[in-house]
């Protein structure tokens, strides 16, 4: 149905030529799902891109896409009109900046299908319902009439999905398409796309970082490296017995659900033989855990509750009450690990944001190294901010764009008085630099200039910056490829090592909490569902709310 050859991309920019894909060749066949993985950088969107048409105006494109033995790089913008989201369907990677916010859900899915087949508005309309339906859309009559904003990210992506089947395409390509996701509804998008192959009999590209996630659904795989193809295979074959060593760095990568390693290995790792397969032992950690809860907790959450007040009278007449975070209560010790787990909406973020004083609790108390800081004055909150830092999930946006990112590290150190003049701090941010795996020529650079790895560390570095006692981890991670988030996460347990720091660890992926956390809380509808040994919850969940979160985890054939 699509076959790939000796295709290369490059982009022209400045007289200077960067070759992004290096002659890779694949096939699709009819009612097949082709699962192409590998990191951010290796080519696999870019790929996608080149198939629709879609490359901007600088690119190069030499070889050749054969798309039912018609050839796709010279097609006019005109002819490739028919064949997008008619005969070829995407679902990006991010539904809210995919959707057009000012439209009705309804209206957007609406349109594709005016302009592709000769069908009456209300003929549409109707065949727009059946689509949310098909996709398990609840109320699919309401949701036609929503924005984008009114319903939540996995309805999002379901919506997405409407659009892409609309016109019944006979190849869909899924770019990262469960990415920023909860586990369950991940689980629930990848049970969908399945079932619609099934019925509609279309075949499927499926593009992610996630190797085990990918082969939970795909019937053979191509693994990218740096543009190119450096093995692909039956997926069950290839995920048994991987030959190559970067597709045993990406299987290896994220955290194992049996044993707990001392350090995750890395691709660097793999490609350079180096790996230490030392394990955290039950032993080690029995007597670390003996150690720090010995002592007084750093911090005590009593019976904290966070409501807001939601003004639905536009849509309903009255006002509702959302009790974001309700009746949560624990302790958390000085050089612990607590993770926080439960799907998006359960209370994790807010909670996260109560304890830092940016969001005002409406009951409870917390107590910090034995003060209650529910009530603090503006000194009192100055000084709290610069012992409890956060770690924001996205970096790019947490950074100004116009300052060197040396910069921003030093800006909070000079309104908190750390150091006494301008080249103590910049030697200082040398150091820390250093620390996050980062070198002295990046502190004069900007952020568009790094990676979302290196971001990441920058992100890092300014939250440690302060000498902070307690860092709460926002999903810090939950959008990095897996090799670069097994590099932040083993960067995070060095850092705790050495300056004795404490986590809150707040994240939707189950097998990174598990990797990091002393002690576990899961949450749900803004209570606590479960609390304890990270290790027992996982081996011995007592409430079903939390089974359902273990077994959505994508584990793949190799077991993990």
């Amino acid at each position: 149905m699509l076959k790939v050859q000796d295709l290369v991309i490059s982009f022209k920019s400045n007289n200077k030529i960067t070759t992004v894909v290096d002659h890779i060749s694949f096939e699709l066949k009819e009612q097949q799902i082709l699962g192409i993985v590998g990191e951010s950088g290796s080519g696999k969107s870019v790929t996608s891109l080149a198939i629709l048409g879609l490359l901007s105006k600088n690119a190069q494109v030499e070889g050749s896409i054969l798309f039912n033995k018609s050839e796709l790089t010279n097609l006019s913008e005109k002819a490739f009109q028919k064949i997008r989201g008619n005969q070829i369907s995407m679902i990006f990677q991010e539904p809210m900046s995919s959707l057009n916010p000012s439209l009705t859900c309804g209206f957007q899915v609406l349109e594709i299908l005016l302009q592709h087949k000769n069908i009456s508005k209300s003929a549409a309309k109707n065949e727009v319902i059946n689509l949310f339906n098909k996709v398990k859309l609840p109320r699919a009559e309401v949701i036609f009439n929503q924005y984008p904003h009114q319903i939540s990210g996995g309805q999002k992506q379901r919506v997405m999905i409407a659009m892409a089947i609309a016109c019944k395409p006979q190849i869909l390509i899924a770019d990262e398409p469960t990415t920023a996701l909860d586990v369950t509804v991940q689980k629930e998008i990848i049970e969908l796309l399945k079932e619609l192959q099934q019925e509609t009999k279309m075949s499927i590209i499926f593009i992610t970082h996630d190797l085990a996630l990918v082969s939970e659904i795909a019937d053979t795989v191509v693994v990218m490296y740096q543009g190119k193809i450096v093995e692909q295979g039956n997926a069950k074959q290839l995920f048994i017995s991987p030959k190559n060593n970067y597709t045993k760095a990406l299987i290896n990568s994220k955290p194992s659900l049996t044993q707990r390693l001392k350090k995750l290995p890395t691709v660097k790792d793999f490609i350079d033989q180096t790996i230490d397969n030392k394990v955290y032992t039950t032993e080690e950690r029995t007597d670390f855990h003996q150690k720090i809860y010995s002592k007084k907790p750093l911090l005590e959450v009593n019976n904290l509750a966070t409501y807001f007040n939601s003004d639905n009278s536009f849509f309903f007449g009255k006002k509702s009450e959302v009790k974001a975070v309700d009746n949560v209560s624990f302790q958390l010790f000085e050089g612990e690990t607590l993770g926080l787990v439960g799907e998006s909406g359960c209370g994790k973020t807010t909670l996260g944001r109560t304890i830092l004083h940016l969001e005002k609790a409406t009951k409870g108390t917390i107590f910090y190294r034995k003060k209650d800081i529910t009530n603090l004055s503006k000194s009192e909150l100055k000084s709290f901010r610069k012992e409890v830092q956060i770690i924001f999930q996205d970096p790019f946006s947490s950074l100004n764009p116009r300052i060197p990112v040396g910069e921003a590290i030093m800006e909070p150190m000079k309104v908190h008085g750390i150091l006494a003049s301008a080249e103590e701090r910049k030697q200082y941010v040398f150091d820390i630099l250093n620390c996050v795996g980062l070198t002295k020529e990046h502190f004069y650079r900007y952020p568009h200039e790094f990676s979302g790895g290196q971001r990441q560390r920058i992100g890092i570095a300014r939250t440690i910056a302060l000498k902070p006692k307690l860092i709460i981890c926002d999903e810090s991670v939950s959008a990095l490829d897996v090799s670069v988030q097994a590099q932040v996460l083993n960067l995070l347990n060095q850092l705790k090592k050495d300056f004795g720091f404490t986590y809150i660890f707040i994240s939707h992926d189950l097998a990174v909490v598990k990797y990091m956390a002393d002690q576990l809380v899961v949450m749900n509808k803004g209570k606590i569902e479960e609390i304890g040994d990270a290790d027992a919850i996982y081996a011995n969940p007592n409430k079903d709310y939390t089974k359902k979160l273990i077994d959505a985890i994508p584990k793949g054939i190799v077991g993990n």
